[in-house]
């Protein structure tokens, strides 16, 4: 592929840098959505499915995403992250933290991206072994941070949802 730079920032964006790619693997990392189905009808910006197509072929090309079959359902694919995409995750917590603070965000979608900016880079790391055992097949970590992370927004939307 021809870039238009060699600089790192453009090269970052050049893979990264469209409307949905980033969404895709925040979706797949975040939400743990690992089938077309899960990605198209969870989310929550609404992406269309021939977009969610095109950026799948394109992640997994690229080298962000792997593709396998899903041995329950013949045809079904079953999408990971790959150590690259695992890398990901400090920038994806720092575009969290600056749109926390500089954007009108919703309380419960934005209780994940705060734990992760306090968390800091020891709870970054211990996120990504977590990426690591459950997308490579490395060993598990002592503690769930994936858990922390949905625990908080399942407390932020019952106390949005109020008393019933």
């Amino acid at each position: 592929m021809d870039h238009r730079s060699g600089c790192p920032i453009n090269l970052t964006l050049e893979i990264l840098g469209d409307r949905w790619s980033l969404i895709v693997i925040r979706d797949v990392m975040f939400g743990n959505r690992r089938h077309f189905r899960e990605l198209l009808g969870a989310s929550e910006e609404g992406i269309a499915s021939n977009i969610l197509s095109a950026r799948l072929k394109r992640l997994v090309a690229e080298g962000l995403l792997s593709k396998r079959s899903d041995p329950d359902h013949a045809q079904k694919s079953i999408y990971s992250l790959t150590g690259p995409a695992i890398e990901l995750v400090p920038l994806l917590v720092q575009m969290g933290a600056w749109g926390r603070r500089h954007m009108p965000v919703s309380r419960e979608l934005a209780i994940r991206a705060q734990l992760l900016e306090e968390g800091g880079p020891a709870m970054w790391q211990g996120f990504m072994d977590e990426l690591r055992h459950i997308h490579l097949g490395e060993p598990a970590p002592e503690k769930s941070v994936l858990e922390e992370l949905q625990s908080a927004y399942m407390r932020v939307l019952a106390e949005e949802a109020g008393p019933s």
